[in-house]
């Protein structure tokens, strides 16, 4: 039933943000960008992973171009054919040519040298659907929970995952929670900063 009930709401969760027109969707970027370019936590990171948007996912890109220009590392999420379960992340600036992977995203050019989950500050985190407590329903891969599992049982451990979204994507009360998601340290909507521990 949980699986179910999972996949309901993951379609109409998509449905409604494909929804968007245009306009709505560069208004939700630039209230998240104002709502997140001078919050502390961002401000004193150096090392932040951001993702592609794909299926009408919020654009981090404002953000993404403001900690390039202030010398932040940035970095994007790849899956290798090594290690096809997980997410890695590879080296982002503004010269990187990226490529299309396997699922149409866009993804920079495999490093020699792949950056471990646990070398961030600040990883952006991309989602369906989420509720009140930061817990986030994604498009059911499970590259993040499987990639920052070692947050369930030490939330205070590093990096700071923040999960962005529009608000139309909170599910008020029935969201299903299973014992492998991990709970975001934050989510970020074009409305407000939900923080679990305030709930």
């Amino acid at each position: 039933m949980t699986i179910e009930l999972r996949n309901s709401l993951r379609t109409t969760l998509r449905e409604t943000r494909q929804s968007l027109s245009a306009e709505e969707q560069i208004l939700a970027a630039k209230n998240v960008f104002n709502l997140l370019g001078n919050q502390d936590f961002f401000r004193v990171a150096q090392r932040i992973a951001f993702y592609q948007v794909i299926d009408g996912e919020i654009n981090p890109r404002l953000l993404r171009d403001l900690a390039l220009n202030e010398g932040k590392s940035c970095f994007l999420p790849v899956v290798t054919q090594d290690n096809p379960d997980y997410m890695s992340f590879a080296p982002y600036n503004e010269q990187t040519v990226l490529v299309e992977n396997q699922w149409g995203i866009e993804e920079p050019p495999m490093p020699d040298v792949l950056v471990p989950a646990t070398d961030f500050d600040v990883v952006f985190v991309p989602l369906v659907g989420f509720n009140e407590q930061c817990y986030r329903l994604g498009m059911g891969k499970g590259f993040y929970d499987r990639t920052f599992s070692f947050k369930i049982f030490n939330r205070r451990s590093s990096p700071l995952l923040v999960g962005l979204a529009h608000e139309c994507q909170l599910v008020p009360d029935n969201l299903p929670v299973e014992g492998w998601d991990v709970r975001l340290d934050a989510i970020a909507t074009d409305k407000k900063i939900y923080r679990p521990d305030t709930a």
